[in-house]
């Protein structure tokens, strides 16, 4: 039981956390705000890896969209993107934006370079 409650308390925590540090930032117009994946540390037979040795992940998680950028004639144009999609990201580039101890990255949408599934 205890544990149970130790988990679901644990749950809560952190998906409020992550709430309240978007919360704080709406991205205007086509941005979007990404949390990069983290670099694994490990292989798959267990072997620990250095930090010289990882690979920069160029893979993110969307956390937020802005409402679509606009046209000459100021008609709003949806963006691709939704929050929850994992997208492919540039080696270089966007904004890195700290909320809560957090990292995040803002980008244009037009930067993303794909839609993973």
């Amino acid at each position: 039981f205890f544990f149970f409650f130790f988990f679901a308390r644990f749950k809560r925590t952190c998906a409020s956390s992550m709430a309240g540090a978007v919360r704080k930032l709406l991205p205007l117009f086509d941005r979007v705000l990404v949390q990069r994946v983290v670099a694994e540390t490990k292989t798959k037979g267990g072997v620990l890896l250095p930090e010289s040795a990882q690979s920069s992940p160029n893979e993110g998680l969307v956390v937020a969209v802005g409402q679509g950028a606009r046209t000459a004639d100021g008609k709003t144009v949806t963006p691709v993107v939704a929050e929850g999609d994992r997208v492919l990201l540039p080696e270089f580039g966007g904004q890195k934006i700290t909320l809560e101890d957090k990292e995040f990255f803002l980008y244009r949408e037009s930067d993303l370079l794909g839609k993973l599934k």
